[in-house]
């Protein structure tokens, strides 16, 4: 796994390390399906490709809606993939997406597989811990988005076993809702970590 604060992070190549040979690299974008500027949205999603793609990765958009209630077809279509990169935005409508997909089925399938990696910032890094309580102080937990269900979902994929909160004490926009966000974890006893932007935890279980 590359969890990292925001973007990149600091240790590129660390992630190309972790990569083997199947460079071919899934792009999730689901978590900007949010209320945004349309143009926004997709430059921002391009904005991964190309940073992904410098650095010699042959990164592919892959949006989950098109697989909702659909996981075979999901499974085949990420198994061509050596990694996926699961960008920030909204945690609880990106949980949404994992689910009515399959990819937390699917990620929790991939955990013996030394071929893969698991990569991403922000909410991509967040939704793999037990429990989202504590997001709800960044993100939105009840933005409702068109073609998605409603409920929130409260767990997390539990694939790591701390909470993370990214963009500690940096200049970024949420920076200070994650001051309490830190302060929720302290308060209810959740084993967590901060990341400062341009921080990374690798977990390398090879």
């Amino acid at each position: 796994m590359y969890l990292s604060s925001y973007r990149l992070g600091n240790k590129p190549s660390k992630l190309i390390e972790l990569v083997g040979t199947n460079k071919r690299t899934a792009v999730i974008p689901n978590a900007l399906d949010i209320p945004i500027d349309i143009a926004e949205r997709n430059e921002g999603i391009q904005r991964e490709v190309d940073d992904l793609n410098k650095l010699g990765f042959q990164a592919e958009v892959v949006d989950l809606k098109i697989y909702f209630y659909k996981s075979s077809e999901l499974g085949k279509k990420l198994a061509e993939f050596g990694m996926i990169w699961v960008r920030g935005g909204n945690v609880f409508v990106l949980r949404r997406a994992f689910k009515e997909s399959g990819m937390d089925q699917w990620l929790k399938g991939q955990q013996e597989n030394k071929e893969f990696v698991y990569a991403g910032y922000s909410a991509g890094v967040c939704i793999l811990s037990p429990s989202l309580k504590g997001c709800d102080l960044v993100d939105n937990s009840n933005i409702v988005t068109q073609g998605y269900p409603k409920k929130t979902i409260w767990d997390g994929l539990g694939l790591i076993d701390f909470a993370v909160a990214p963009h500690y004490k940096s200049d970024h926009p949420e920076s200070e809702a994650v001051n309490k966000q830190v302060e929720y974890f302290i308060k209810n006893g959740i084993k967590y970590k901060t990341l400062h932007d341009g921080e990374v935890i690798i977990i390398n279980n090879v």
